[in-house]
């Protein structure tokens, strides 16, 4: 059975006199002030295991599983760095709260348990997290900046070659494992992976656009005729599965993959063929940039090149916490999410902030009349782009303030990407980048607390 907390053993370890340990032992406290905390990872888990039932094994603890998602965060840990660090440290080992006598949960346990648990939860843990600031005397979120940043998907660099080289293989790598359990005189096709590779090299190395063409044409080709095999393997395993055959068979799982792969090289294939063969400029909106990940976003920033994953607008209060944090999907541009920061900022403090500093692209007249409409009474974009300096602020004294002030949610997002993992998500699936994206924020959160506590 799930609990929330772990049954304290009779031995547990002890916190050691050293800088990091004492962080960690304020943060154990921060997290202890609140049993909705375990209680929400506790339903995530449950939820994961489609289990309630009381009785059974009872696995990690709903408290066990946060600190460690905690640990692996602040320190980017893999799971199997994490299980060997939980197996040795006697300070995270305490944090944990695992005693003397218990083993380290683990790889999979730790990744199963973790990735249970859900963006939405870690935003609601840390709305909790920014309500003890405010008791504490943190945070009052009485004064915030708003910028947005970009975090990348976990992907190769995407070119067309390398997107059509991924097909191919992924392809015949499932229509083989179908091929071994049904039989060679069942699933026909002819593996192409070879020659696709050898096309794919060889647009790499070519310098001359017709050279690159011809491959690309060929290449395409190999696509093609890989698709059209993954099509009547498809409908082969569609024949079993209506015949019943393939009933708790792994077959189930190739017919899956099958039905998410075949449309998406089907994209790939059209996009290069209207990039590399037609000559056509395909908008950022119908491109894929991964089969892997195809949620991914291409992200285009002034003097700088392209992000392939998702914007993440944050608003961080004068406490440098992260007040609060959304995951967006396509690109849209940062002047239409002024409003909807502030409006979240009222459901999180029932009302809205005093002061607001944003980056210079969320300026605009109509964002100003509506963020003081909310009763914020100074508002400041980066750059002014044709407004007043009297019609955001109070005094061009106050504008200066605010304005340097907004800087310092720059060095926020360099510490959130640096520290806690946020330059590049490392989970698949947009659920998981999400949950990534908040776990990092939540892990900022707890050290920024406790370093304020602690002073």
């Amino acid at each position: 059975m799930r609990k929330t907390h772990t049954c304290q053993p009779s031995l547990q370890e002890a916190w050691l006199d050293l800088e990091h340990a004492k962080e960690l032992r304020t943060i154990s406290a921060i997290l202890d002030r609140d049993p909705r905390i375990n209680e929400l990872i506790l339903q995530d888990l449950r939820a994961a295991s489609g289990s309630n039932r009381p009785t059974g094994a009872e696995g990690m603890s709903a408290e066990c599983v946060l600190r460690a998602l905690m640990i692996k965060q602040m320190h980017g840990f893999s799971y199997r760095e994490l299980r060997f660090h939980l197996a040795d440290s006697r300070t995270f080992r305490a944090f944990c709260r695992l005693g003397v006598g218990d083993g380290a949960p683990s790889k999979s346990a730790l990744c199963r348990n973790i990735k249970a648990v859900r963006a939405q939860t870690l935003e609601k843990i840390n709305r909790i997290l920014v309500q003890v600031a405010a008791e504490e005397g943190i945070e009052n979120g009485r004064k915030v900046r708003v910028d947005s940043t970009g975090a990348e998907c976990n992907i190769h660099h995407p070119t067309d070659s390398e997107l059509l080289w991924d097909c191919v293989r992924v392809l015949v790598r499932l229509m083989s494992r179908a091929r071994e359990i049904l039989g060679a005189d069942v699933v026909h096709f002819a593996d192409r992976s070879r020659r696709a590779k050898r096309r794919r090299k060889q647009i790499n190395t070519n310098k001359r656009r017709r050279g690159r063409k011809r491959a690309y044409r060929d290449l395409l080709s190999v696509a093609a005729e890989t698709h059209r095999y993954g099509v009547d393997v498809r409908e082969v395993l569609g024949r079993h599965h209506q015949a019943g055959i393939m009933e708790g068979a792994p077959l189930n799982a190739i017919a899956s993959e099958l039905e998410h792969y075949l449309p998406l090289m089907e994209q790939v294939m059209e996009q290069t063929r209207r990039r590399v063969l037609a000559g056509e400029r395909v908008p950022t909106g119908d491109k894929i940039v991964s089969i892997f990940e195809p949620h991914t976003d291409i992200l285009v920033k002034d003097g700088s090149g392209p992000i392939y994953g998702h914007k993440v607008c944050l608003t961080a209060g004068a406490s440098c916490m992260v007040l609060d944090c959304v995951v967006l999907q396509g690109n849209p541009a940062d002047s239409t999410l002024a409003v909807q920061m502030i409006d979240r900022q009222v459901q999180i403090y029932g009302k809205a902030p005093v002061q607001a500093a944003y980056d210079g692209a969320f300026a605009s007249l109509d964002n100003l009349a509506a963020i003081k409409a909310r009763g914020v009474q100074d508002v400041v974009f980066a750059k002014r782009r044709g407004l007043q300096v009297c019609e955001m602020a109070r005094s061009a004294w106050v504008y200066k303030r605010l304005r340097n002030f907004r800087a310092g949610v720059e060095g926020i997002i360099s510490f959130l990407k640096r520290v806690f993992g946020l330059s590049r998500c490392t989970w698949r699936s947009l659920p998981s980048f999400q949950s990534y994206v908040w776990s990092s924020v939540v892990a900022c959160n707890l050290m920024v607390m406790a370093r304020h506590l602690m002073l």
